[in-house]
């Protein structure tokens, strides 16, 4: 009999992503990430595929490290970076979702006045870090329990990075755990910060801005800054697959 780590695998390397991705109405996520600085992709993952994510959490050898959240004074909590090779499933989500955020990002740049442009390819860019000494991948499981909470941060590992980043809910809401929503601050330059909370369902992702983003304002573009974080787990478990661009040194 095959062990229940190997199925859970074997589980998750499954999916046609590449299809699923391709589905997605890209200029309404744009539109979305213009007007909010994030965007919901709905019923991004069905169930199986998230309950074989969440269980890869107990199996050490697919990840790097893990961090305990209170150590460091990031809140409560916790999470494991993977390692390379990444599980099928993660490894096939990064780069087509990086070639439909791409558009946005350098055309976030550009509004900034931000000299960098991304390449197509996610394999592009990522030479582009590792030449850089970025080496290390970034995409993450993270694990709450009652009482357990994220700080609002943001994830900049190095000189390159890449201006967005995708979160998607593993675990149900309302019967996994209750609580633990996903929020973000946005600091606008001499105006008080506004908050945003995303309800997400299992499954779901949402794909928010690292840290700057372009806001219209009267005298042409302004930026404003962005973190993000996850509210007090009122109940229960909650797990999270945090999908980053760019990687780490």
């Amino acid at each position: 009999m095959k062990s229940t780590a190997k199925v859970m695998v074997h589980t998750v390397a499954s999916s046609d992503i590449v299809a699923r991705v391709g589905a997605i109405d890209w200029q309404e996520t744009g539109r979305d990430l213009d007007a909010q600085g994030c965007a919901v992709l709905k019923g991004f993952l069905p169930a199986r595929e998230c309950r074989a994510l969440a269980a890869l959490y107990a199996d050490d050898r697919h990840f790097r490290s893990r961090v305990v959240m209170a150590r460091h004074g990031f809140g409560r909590g916790e999470y494991k970076y993977f390692s390379y090779p990444l599980p099928e499933l993660i490894a096939q989500i990064r780069p087509v979702l990086y070639a439909g955020l791409r558009d946005v990002a350098n055309r976030w740049n550009e509004a900034m006045g931000i000299d960098i442009r991304y390449p197509e390819t996610h394999e592009a860019f990522l030479k582009r870090c590792h030449a850089a000494g970025q080496t290390r991948p970034t995409p993450l499981l993270l694990q709450y329990e009652a009482g357990d909470y994220n700080c609002l941060h943001q994830d900049l590992y190095g000189e390159h990075v890449f201006p967005l980043q995708v979160a998607i809910l593993l675990s149900e809401p309302g019967h996994d755990f209750t609580g633990g929503e996903f929020v973000l601050t946005e600091q606008r330059p001499r105006m008080q910060s506004r908050p945003e909370v995303v309800p997400l369902a299992q499954g779901d992702a949402v794909a928010f801005a690292v840290h700057f983003r372009p806001v219209r304002g009267t005298r042409g573009n302004y930026r404003v800054n962005l973190r993000h974080g996850v509210s007090r787990i009122r109940s229960g478990h909650r797990h999270t697959l945090g999908v980053i661009f760019h990687d780490s040194k």
